[in-house]
């Protein structure tokens, strides 16, 4: 490592409505897997920060909650406070859109940004679902006629085109100093986090519908002082009819999440992985603030 009075480093914030690909992005310039990923939108609840250390720069990256309008849950008016929270004390924000796609949620997620004043750079995501390539630029060019952006940066996260001229442009803006994490972290999150986010990633991929924004999990024991790590989760659903449908006749549902999650994280941890799931009720916990923010949102 140089010394220290050559390091930068910052906080690069990604904002944008939800589905847009910010966790996408984040997992992709880590080279890790630090936020869960469904085709669904409002994936991501929380505040995660994922750490890219490369040639003498650390950029802490925050994956933030979609910024979205209609608001109707607590659960939802907390993500959208997470995410508008998150902008405090950032060095940069990544402002995330889908290329030749805007919409109201769009919009309103770029007006939040109003009074922000840090810089902020447009990314265009998701370029490889463009078929063709000439619709980009009037698109980018509509873009900036919304906003006077620093830079300009079209990729595609899902596939790793063009990621390094986005690093390019974070690094430049980053201010001078020491590295805010270790080298070796690629996350501010512990393996207690990541776990329950493997399994509310597996249920959001199999169950159907509205199902899986009502549900939460909470993990009860993380033990990894013996051979195996052991981890028992507690699924919350805010329904009875919602346990049924989590557990599935004779327990499949929950045999077939269960599996996919321990695999997922004996993959991630390196390690032989004892899972146990539960299934509990709390009577519309989505509508209440309290129980959301009991619930670790």
């Amino acid at each position: 490592m140089s010394e220290s009075s050559s390091l930068k480093s910052g906080m690069v914030a990604l904002v944008g409505r939800p589905n847009v690909g910010k966790s996408t992005l984040v997992n992709a310039l880590v080279g890790e897997k630090v936020s869960i990923v469904t085709p669904k939108p409002q994936t991501t609840r929380h505040r995660i920060i994922g750490v890219l250390t490369r040639d003498d720069v650390q950029v802490a990256l925050v994956d933030t909650p979609g910024l979205h309008t209609g608001a109707k849950t607590a659960l939802n008016r907390v993500m959208n406070e997470t995410a508008v929270a998150s902008l405090a004390g950032i060095d940069l924000v990544l402002f995330v859109v889908e290329a030749g796609q805007w919409r109201n949620d769009d919009a309103a997620a770029l007006a939040r940004l109003e009074r922000i004043q840090a810089p902020v750079g447009l990314v265009v995501n998701k370029t490889d679902r463009v078929p063709d390539k000439t619709e980009l630029l009037p698109f980018m060019e509509q873009m900036i006629a919304r906003r006077e952006f620093e830079f300009v940066v079209p990729l595609s996260a899902q596939r790793g085109d063009n990621l390094d001229a986005l690093i390019d442009e974070c690094r430049a803006r980053m201010p001078e100093g020491p590295y805010l994490f270790p080298e070796d972290e690629y996350t501010d999150r512990n393996m207690r986090f990541l776990a329950a986010e493997a399994v509310r990633e597996k249920l959001m991929m199999h169950l159907q519908q509205e199902l899986p924004y009502s549900i939460a999990i909470e993990i009860e024991r993380f033990d990894s002082s013996g051979e195996q790590i052991e981890i028992h989760a507690c699924i919350w659903v805010a329904r009875d009819n919602h346990k049924a449908m989590v557990i599935g006749r004779g327990g499949a549902m929950l045999k077939k999440i269960g599996r996919a999650a321990r695999l997922d994280l004996v993959d991630r941890l390196g390690q032989r992985v004892d899972l146990r799931l539960w299934v509990k009720v709390r009577d519309n916990w989505i509508d209440s603030e309290t129980s959301v923010r009991d619930l670790g949102h």
